[in-house]
Formats: C-alpha cells, structure tokens, sequence
C-alpha cells in the first residue's frame, strides 16, 4: 500500500467536517512548502529594528530642584 493510498482511505474514515479541515491543512502546508523553497518564509521578513538612543531628548522636562529629596509622604518610613 502506498503512502498516498493510507492517506486518501484514513481520510474517508473521518466525518465530513474534519475531512475540510484535513483539506484546508494541505493547502496551507502546500502553500507554505512552496514560500520555503522559494527560499523565504514569512520569519524572514524584513523587521523595523529598534535602535538604542533613538527616543533620546524625546521627554525631556525640567527637573525640580529638590528632585533627590525624600518626600514627604514618606519621612516615616525613614
């Protein structure tokens, strides 16, 4: 027994619901052999980098003067 003929009558077991699903995995396994051996899959796929410094001077604000000081809220835990 061939490879294709175990496939195709282990296929005619299973309910007509599941067969659709069998069908739509092939098409996505035939769909994606063929992105791979067209030497790019989808995890190849160009990526916008995120480059270090590159939001620098974006939130710059004025610092109070008594920004190290210890707050108040929290002298009694000192």
């Amino acid at each position: 027994m061939t490879l294709e003929s175990s496939i195709l009558k282990n296929i005619h077991k299973l309910p007509e619901s599941i067969q659709q699903s069998v069908l739509l995995y092939t098409e996505f396994l035939v769909s994606r052999y063929a992105k791979d051996s067209a030497g790019t899959t989808e995890d190849e796929a160009p990526q916008n980098l995120r480059l270090a410094g590159s939001m620098k001077g974006t939130f710059v604000s004025p610092l109070p003067d008594n920004f190290d000081e210890p707050l108040e809220e929290l002298e009694e835990y000192m």
